[in-house]
């Protein structure tokens, strides 16, 4: 897994006199109630440690929602660091990490928010090289797929898995053809079956020219890879006529 620098913004202000957990959010798509991953991480933290300050969290949301890229995840963990350093609990990124997988199974890794080889249930985070350069031209068609529902259909017993050691060992050589030839989602078949437009914006990424293209998570988005940033571009503009949310990005390292 890696972290791009497509970004939401989450800023938490106290409420000295309320216990209250206050969310807002700037998109009309996302529950600001208990459902809210930001607002679980937040009652986690202030259970585990008996905090009795009240907080209002605002998210700027720019990652797209529903689109198997982890904003939600992302903005949980950015909960969990930022209070660690608000309250100065001095929790390690393990004990972060540990704390995120009872909110969600992406939260670990987006509390490194670093290229990792991500194991277990997604508690085991092993953090990797930084990847050499590259760009991803990131669309999201209209479609929101229910993760649920994706992964009631994989028959577990015949999945057809990458070679992870090797993917491991391109990212080392700082490879990028080795890594780009060596990525795969297994759950890409089962998500395009049901939403056929996954598979056109992808055949139109290799089309205009991106060394691979695949589907992120359970989908919908697609991603397209390139070496280079003008070819990126290209491709970037090309899709615009094609999806409406089409996102120019680059892999991410948070620094430990």
């Amino acid at each position: 897994m890696t972290a791009i620098d497509l970004a939401d913004y989450v800023q938490i202000t106290t409420l000295p006199h309320s216990e209250q957990i206050i969310v807002q959010t700037d998109s009309g798509f996302l529950p600001c109630d208990q459902r809210n991953l930001t607002y679980q991480a937040a009652k986690k933290i202030k259970s585990l440690f008996h905090i009795k300050t009240g907080l209002k969290i605002s998210i700027q949301k720019n990652i797209p929602v529903a689109a198997g890229m982890g904003g939600g995840s992302a903005d949980a963990a950015a909960v969990l660091r930022a209070l660690n350093k608000l309250w100065n609990l001095e929790l390690t990124n393990e004990q972060l990490a540990k704390i995120g997988l009872s909110i969600d199974s992406d939260v670990p890794f987006c509390v490194y928010s670093r290229p990792a080889l991500v194991t277990g249930r997604g508690e085991i985070v092993t953090p990797l090289e930084s990847l050499p350069p590259m760009w991803f031209v990131i669309a999201k068609p209209p479609a929101s797929v229910s993760t649920p529902f994706i992964l009631r259909q994989v028959n577990y017993h015949h999945l057809d898995h990458l070679d992870v050691d090797q993917l491991v060992a391109a990212i080392h050589n700082q490879d990028y053809l080795a890594i780009t030839s060596q990525m795969a989602n297994v759950l890409e078949p089962i998500s395009a079956r049901r939403y056929p437009e996954i598979s056109k914006i992808k055949n139109k990424m290799l089309q205009f020219g991106t060394t691979t293209a695949l589907m992120s998570g359970t989908g919908p988005t697609v991603y397209g890879v390139c070496q280079k940033y003008s070819r990126a571009v290209r491709v970037y503009n090309s899709l615009r006529g094609f999806c409406e949310e089409v996102y120019l990005a680059n892999p991410f390292s948070l620094e430990p």
